[in-house]
């Protein structure tokens, strides 16, 4: 017996109507927001163009001669930011998990170091970051102590990794505690112990749902590498403030600052689009 051929679907009218209009609707919407958005950016221009002290702002922040003097220093300065961030954030991930994971201890016997991980919460959550920048950066220096870091690079690192470890240790714990209590109990139902739920179930869960608001973090943090010229280092703001002070031009300001958004924006727009995908696998009941 052969079998006959297998069915086709076939659209009807009123479908291919619809999905016409839908795609006519998005149209629409394009086009207006695209109108929108030039209409909004020729007005801004003119009236920043049209304002009386619009000449010398131009000559002081957008001069192509400054800029093309400062530009090598500061792009040379922004490596140094890069490399910071390179180094903080892989620190910055070892010690929010270690905090995080000593926060979910149970047992009575590790008391101590779960009120030493809320403490360590607490307090480098609550001192802003150019504040803690000072106080290590010239605390540190100034206790003498054998073996102590006196590069102003290392001691800004050392205050980045500790802010921020702060938050990261925030982050992580609330992804642990995201998972399902049923997952830990199927672990155990397994003879698996605290450490293996953890590492083989709990963790792997955890870290994908919390990844875009640990890149947020992330890009923030590479905006508060800057934050580090305070205590000398030749970074991008450093430089920048070099040939300022020389100039008396403030466009190399702006190029450190152009410098900054080709890196930070990138990483927002790939935080939000992780975002959605997590949003639209949840909603579709996928896992998270």
């Amino acid at each position: 017996m052969t079998e006959g051929p297998s069915p086709v679907w076939v659209k009807s009218e009123r479908q291919i109507h619809r999905e016409a209009e839908l795609r006519g609707r998005a149209r629409r919407s394009v086009s207006i927001a695209t109108a929108s958005t030039l209409v909004v950016v020729v007005i801004a221009v003119v009236v920043v163009t049209a304002s009386p002290g619009w000449p010398r702002v131009r000559e002081t922040f957008f001069s192509p001669a400054a800029a093309m003097e400062a530009l090598p220093d500061v792009l040379r300065g922004f490596l140094l930011n890069i490399k910071i961030f390179l180094i903080a954030e892989v620190l910055i991930l070892a010690l929010g998990l270690a905090v995080a994971l000593v926060r979910g201890l149970r047992s009575p016997v590790f008391f101590p170091l779960r009120a030493v991980a809320v403490l360590y919460t607490d307090v480098f959550r609550g001192i802003p970051v150019i504040l803690l920048i000072y106080l290590v950066g010239f605390g540190i220096p100034a206790l003498q102590l054998q073996g102590a870091p006196n590069d102003p690079v290392t001691l800004g690192l050392i205050a980045l990794v500790l802010s921020y470890g702060a938050y990261v240790a925030e982050v992580f714990r609330s992804g642990i505690e995201s998972v399902h209590p049923s997952q830990w109990a199927a672990a155990r139902s397994l003879a698996l112990t605290h450490g293996q739920t953890m590492r083989h179930v709990v963790l792997p869960q955890a870290v994908r749902r919390v990844i875009p608001p640990l890149l947020n973090d992330f890009t923030s943090l590479q905006k508060d590498t800057a934050l580090v010229a305070l205590l000398g280092p030749l970074d991008a703001l450093r430089q920048a403030s070099i040939h300022t002070a020389m100039a008396f031009n403030y466009t190399p300001y702006l190029c450190s600052a152009v410098l900054f958004i080709a890196l930070t924006v990138p990483m927002a727009r790939f935080t939000d689009h992780l975002a959605e995908r997590t949003a639209r696998r949840q909603a579709g009941g996928g896992r998270g």
